[in-house]
């Protein structure tokens, strides 16, 4: 019998022309958080989300291979929801945009709510023409970065990354996206033990969150200092190496003093925790990959000394190294 919890609602919003993997990954993943592993170790499932599908009229939409799917709903009738995903549809906005205007006022209206927002490959075009991005960091498909950076100036277009997150605002990259994109939200809404265990039933790897190498980002809450943003994405690309606060002030362009106090004022940490968050994120993916030797996770983090690392390790996430590669590394369900 499955357990009693408020359930978080998802809207998954289908629409013509695009894939369907980009709806349908978010609907299996969502649907799976707290129950398919539960299931497969013989427990009660612990369902943590509601999903409702909905088209911009309620009617059943095509995709570009010519899978009809038929929502449950049409977008006015999903009442509250906690967390919106937009799913992709052509490569070129110009040609679709004006058959799916309806559904950029609801989408401005759903944030406006309170309710998380986000957009998966060319869907991340409905926030966007929604003005939803506009001096916020995103990412799209690097395919059509171009032209989305011609349509949209006004966004900080980070198509770099395979994830982005800014105050509320998801998006993610590609058409495989979806997957990493989803987990990532699990994660975010339901903590890391529900997101590992659900990807581990699925047989999917935990989010990626670079489209052309290894990244972290973000890490801490959103903010609008553009500075220290850039001091953030400058730590995240050079967490394997000591860093100093006179390089990172010398960087922001400002004081010693001033900078930490910008720091701890936008992200709440200090430069030096945040280094250290950077390190411990990067050796828990390594760790859930089932890397053999502690020692290599830890130099291939930045800490020479293994021992220093697994005080570290500890401290952030309440076990060891090889505990927690016990616990949430690969291996047979």
């Amino acid at each position: 019998m499955a357990r009693s919890r408020d359930k978080l609602h998802v809207v998954v919003v289908l629409v013509n022309e695009g894939h369907a993997s980009t709806a349908v990954s978010p609907i299996e993943i969502f649907s799976s958080a707290g129950t398919m592993f539960e299931e497969l170790r013989g427990k009660d499932p612990d369902p943590r989300f509601r999903v409702t599908t909905a088209s911009i009229d309620g009617r059943s939409i095509e995709t570009a291979h010519g899978l009809r799917i038929t929502p449950d709903c049409a977008i006015d009738e999903t009442g509250p929801a906690d967390l919106v995903i937009a799913s992709a549809s052509g490569p070129v906005p110009s040609e679709w945009m004006a058959r799916h205007a309806a559904l950029v006022p609801w989408l401005i209206e759903r944030y406006d709510d309170g309710c998380l927002v986000a957009g998966v490959c060319s869907g991340v075009a409905f926030l966007a023409e929604a003005g939803l991005l506009d001096g916020r960091r995103a990412t799209t498909y690097w395919g059509v970065a171009d032209a989305f950076r011609a349509r949209y100036p006004a966004v900080d277009w980070r198509t770099d990354l395979l994830i982005t997150e800014d105050a509320g605002i998801f998006c993610g990259g590609g058409v495989n996206a979806a997957a990493d994109l989803s987990l990532y939200l699990v994660e975010r809404l339901c903590g890391h033990r529900v997101a590992v265990e659900c990807s581990r039933a699925l047989l999917l790897d935990m989010p990626r969150q670079d489209q052309t190498g290894y990244a972290i980002l973000p890490l801490a809450r959103p903010h609008g200092d553009d500075r220290i943003r850039m001091i953030e994405d400058h730590l995240s690309a050079n967490f394997q190496r000591d860093v100093s606060v006179e390089e990172l002030a010398e960087r922001a362009g400002m004081s010693r003093r001033t900078l930490m106090r910008r720091f701890k004022a936008a992200t709440n940490v200090r430069p030096g925790t945040y280094h250290q968050m950077l390190r411990i994120a990067a050796s828990r993916r390594m760790l859930e990959e089932g890397a053999a030797s502690i020692q290599q996770v830890s130099t291939a983090v930045g800490y020479e000394d293994a021992a220093f690392f697994r005080r570290v390790f500890k401290r952030h996430c309440g076990m060891t190294p090889a505990a927690y590669r016990d616990r949430f590394g690969t291996r047979v369900l």
